[in-house]
């Protein structure tokens, strides 16, 4: 292999909502290196209680490629893909050993705990499930391990919620 020529890496894909497995089966439909980590996780249905397998990331998937031309325009077509995650100075590879140790969290029964929601006192957010969905406020505090208080103010007055921490998503500043 020649030296100038780039070696394959991890690369991360940001996805349509809810599209990972539809990407991560067209990546692999092409022949291309994929990797999807999944968590098991009890479904939220009213009628039963059902153990899924979910993204541990949502909106994203990985996949390993020198990114030669071919395989980019194949990346990029791939239904559901909406970019590869990079900066001004192209895409950004995620080390071997972070993969690895993904693929080995991933492979077990044992829940994983992603914790990259944790907010700081005045975020913006909206709360995406439960009895409060659709409400946009500002986050206060944790109130225990997975319980936050969201505040909205109206009339120079605040009114709080205490909201499952999995039912609030941070919404960015705009």
């Amino acid at each position: 292999m020649d030296s100038n020529e780039p070696k394959p890496g991890w690369y991360v894909l940001h996805t349509r909502s809810r599209f990972e497995q539809v990407v991560w089966e067209g990546l692999t439909k092409k022949t291309l290196d994929a990797f999807l980590p999944k968590m098991s996780t009890l479904s939220k249905r009213r009628d039963r209680k059902l153990v899924i397998r979910v993204p541990v990331f949502p909106g994203y998937c990985f996949v390993k490629s020198d990114l030669n031309p071919y395989e980019r325009i194949e990346i990029i077509k791939t239904i559901g893909v909406v970019r590869i995650i990079g900066n001004k100075d192209g895409p950004i590879s995620v080390p071997d050993n972070v993969i690895e140790s993904l693929q080995i969290m991933a492979s077990g029964d044992v829940p994983v705990q992603v914790g990259s929601l944790r907010m700081q006192k005045g975020d913006r957010v909206l709360v995406v499930s439960g009895p409060f969905t659709g409400v946009y406020g500002s986050f206060e505090y944790y109130l225990g391990r997975s319980t936050v208080v969201v505040s909205v103010d109206a009339l120079g007055q605040t009114a709080s919620v205490e909201v499952a921490e999995e039912d609030v998503e941070r919404v960015p500043d705009v």
